[in-house]
């Protein structure tokens, strides 16, 4: 898409091809809440640049800075689609909750009409960076994170300085046909630890190569040190062992990259890195051997 500013890019695969979605970002002195993107062959892509999927905010956004984040997509049973994503909650707008939004078609426009939003630990920090997953037995599950380092004590993206704040990765099953009524509880499957920075932060569920693939990222974004890491298990619910990191800084020559997402149990990946003054996608594809993810990337 010409290096165009695309972070915490998603993908989801229909039939006339992918179509992927990111991060707000200002497009010709607009502020776009969610961006998206197509290709018909996983190479060729066309940025809808201007072009906002959910141009109005749920009444429980905070207007002010809405900061529309990591938007995920997914399709239901009945054929229309479905947007998981974070944004500033208007009650407390120092933290981020998330929501849900529908729309007929895979390109939106997606609407929220909530009062409140969908999924809000406040008294843990909020939570962003949710992303749907269907699995094969047809269940559904959303995974997430709790965002402990916005109510950190200070350093690398807010939570270096002890003591440090815990920002687990949360499993939470939902109804497979309307892909948001909440069924049980949470379930933590990982959660930051000394070799992972300030935070573990943007998950993302597959299944490759006979295990399930939680993908995250860890470090801080706003450094090299940033990446892509991933964990494995035998079951959806865990136990997740960390492995990698898959992509760092100087891979491919890219500088900081993060925020994986896969279209559900493919191989297509794309996800974000610096370029220019922003964060541009880039795509690849993925395989896992035992336990180790490696990643070919081509644009």
């Amino acid at each position: 898409m010409g290096g165009a500013n695309f972070p915490d890019p998603s993908v989801i695969r229909v039939a006339d091809g992918w179509h992927a979605f990111s991060t707000n970002a200002v497009v010709n002195g607009k502020l776009v809440h969610v961006q998206n993107g197509y290709t018909p062959d996983y190479n060729t892509w066309t940025l809808r640049s201007g072009v906002d999927a959910m141009p109005d905010l749920a009444p429980w956004v905070y207007a002010g800075s809405p900061r529309v984040w990591a938007p995920d997509v997914i399709q239901l049973p009945d054929g229309s689609f479905l947007m998981y994503y974070t944004a500033a909650y208007k009650k407390m707008s120092n933290l981020h909750c998330l929501g849900w939004a529908k729309s007929r078609y895979v390109d939106g426009p997606y609407i929220d009409t909530s009062a409140t939003p969908w999924i809000c630990p406040t008294a843990q920090g909020g939570a962003i960076d949710p992303a749907g997953y269907l699995n094969s037995d047809g269940t559904r599950w959303v995974v997430y994170k709790i965002d402990g380092n916005a109510s950190g004590h200070g350093g690398s993206c807010g939570n270096t300085v002890a003591p440090i704040v815990q920002t687990p990765i949360m499993l939470q099953q939902v109804n497979a046909a309307d892909g948001h009524t909440l069924i049980g509880d949470p379930i933590q499957l990982i959660t930051n630890g000394p070799a992972d920075g300030p935070y573990v932060e943007a998950p993302s569920l597959s299944y490759l190569g006979g295990k399930y693939v939680l993908f995250f990222s860890s470090q801080c974004y706003q450094t090299p040190q940033y990446d892509v890491s991933y964990a494995t298990a035998p079951s959806i619910t865990g136990p997740y062992t960390k492995y990698g990191p898959l992509l760092v800084t100087g891979s491919n020559g890219m500088t900081a990259p993060g925020g994986l997402d896969l279209a559900i149990n493919g191989n297509h990946a794309i996800w974000h890195a610096n370029y220019g003054s922003g964060r541009a996608a880039f795509t690849g594809f993925v395989a896992l051997s035992g336990n180790i993810v490696t990643a070919s990337t081509f644009s």
